[in-house]
């Protein structure tokens, strides 16, 4: 009656359906339900396009990856006469009026869909049904990480796709062109990663309460770049090492410069090893980079140890040498000790004397140091540079322990040998 549609007109909740509503007879069907409901399960097709991968957090062990993900489908409810056969495009706002598959990311953290400026999401029919339903999505999803070989390791890591309320009796979840459904952007690069391979797989998820679901797996391995490491940690490991070396060079009297520097390096080697752990997981295993770390510490401690059993050594040599020849053990001792420690006339066999006699024999070395350089004074440049050199290393020979001696050996061999192995076991 007139006053029917008079109160139609007047009654302002009913929005009249878009043209492309219209046009689709979305009104005419119920999209609560999935196409074919009741009967096969619904084959949905997938391919993705990987624009970029973000970030690799070791520390939250997962990653970021930016992805065009493209649904493909056949829903009849949507089939539409065409003269032309040519498709239609619509924007998002269609999208919450229809039946789209709900996929969803397992162990994702984050996701969300661009929206700048308009919603980043097509929707494409054709006119016999088949549907593709496009988005460009950034998700953080987890990695499940192996540090034990850090920083020399290879990382897989895979974002997996899964239908969230249709099991494999509604929906079936596939590659579209197989493993060529995945594709990736020539310019992907990661500053502390090689990105070594991009794979495309598929499998079943099982849940006691569900039961069965499709699963589609974006793979990729990671290897990571070494050289960072080698200039931050290793190297600067290395040197600190070997400085500790110089401690058995110099005088065996001179505690403290020995002293000094043994502090210096054990404290610079645990300021690496802190800022190596400070950037990474606390993990409850080993690393690579650790056992590296330790070993070189534990070298660095060793050089510090072996100062204290030469210097302890020495004293207890002094004073048998001092009982043995009948000296006092008061200041005389002492104050010879130390003359001798810082002259270049001391032979370990001198300790006897006293001071007098040692300042005496000191002054006729130099006397007969110098009539030697005038007698020789045709002689040529090199040999004289030969016979110093051969005078420093005699002094310096005499005025360190036999432990010093096999130090300056042992020690660097043992690192080189330990260096061999690990970059063999670990690259």
């Amino acid at each position: 009656s007139k006053r029917e549609i008079k109160m139609r007109k007047l009654d302002s909740t009913k929005v009249r359906p878009l043209k492309s509503e219209q046009f689709l007879r979305i009104e005419d069907h119920d999209f609560a339900l999935r196409p074919g409901f009741g009967g096969s399960p619904i084959p949905v097709g997938i391919d993705v396009q990987v624009e970029s991968i973000d970030s690799i957090s070791e520390v939250d062990m997962d990653f970021t990856m930016t992805l065009y993900l493209r649904h493909y489908w056949k829903d009849e409810r949507l089939s539409f006469r065409s003269n032309r056969n040519k498709s239609m495009t619509f924007d998002g706002r269609l999208i919450k009026k229809i039946w789209v598959p709900d996929v969803f990311f397992v162990h994702s953290k984050r996701s969300f869909i661009h929206d700048t400026t308009v919603e980043n999401v097509m929707l494409r029919v054709y006119p016999d049904g088949n549907v593709l339903f496009s988005l460009r999505i950034t998700v953080s999803a987890m990695c499940f990480m192996d540090f034990s070989r850090f920083p020399l390791d290879t990382q897989n890591c895979s974002l997996e796709l899964e239908s969230y309320a249709y099991n494999e009796d509604d929906l079936m979840l596939y590659w579209k062109h197989g493993n060529k459904s995945l594709s990736t952007d020539e310019h992907i690069s990661l500053s502390q990663f090689f990105i070594e391979e991009f794979s495309a797989s598929s499998g079943l998820a099982f849940y006691s309460s569900t039961g069965w679901y499709n699963r589609l797996f974006i793979n990729f391995a990671l290897r990571r770049h070494i050289f960072f490491f080698v200039l931050q940690s290793y190297f600067p490991a290395m040197l600190m090492v070997m400085l500790s070396w110089v401690s058995f060079w110099i005088d065996r009297r001179a505690v403290p410069a020995r002293v000094s520097l043994g502090i210096t390096t054990v404290l610079t080697m645990s300021t690496i090893m802190t800022g190596v752990s400070a950037s990474m997981p606390q993990v409850s295993y080993i690393k690579a980079v650790d056992v590296y770390l330790w070993i070189s510490f534990l070298f660095v401690f060793l050089s510090v140890i072996e100062y204290a059993a030469v210097n302890y050594l020495t004293t207890i040599e002094e004073r048998k040498q001092l009982k043995k020849r009948g000296k006092a053990s008061g200041m005389y001792s002492i104050d010879a000790v130390q003359a001798m420690a810082f002259d270049g006339c001391f032979r370990d066999t001198d300790v006897d004397v006293d001071l007098t006699a040692f300042s005496d024999r000191c002054e006729e070395n130099d006397t007969r140091a110098r009539a030697a350089s005038v007698s020789n004074a045709d002689t040529t440049h090199m040999k004289r540079k030969r016979s110093l050199k051969g005078n420093v290393g005699r002094i310096i020979l005499q005025n360190n322990h036999v432990i010093d001696t096999y130090s300056r050996i042992i020690f660097p061999s043992v690192y080189i040998v330990f260096n061999f192995f690990y970059w063999g076991l670990y690259i």
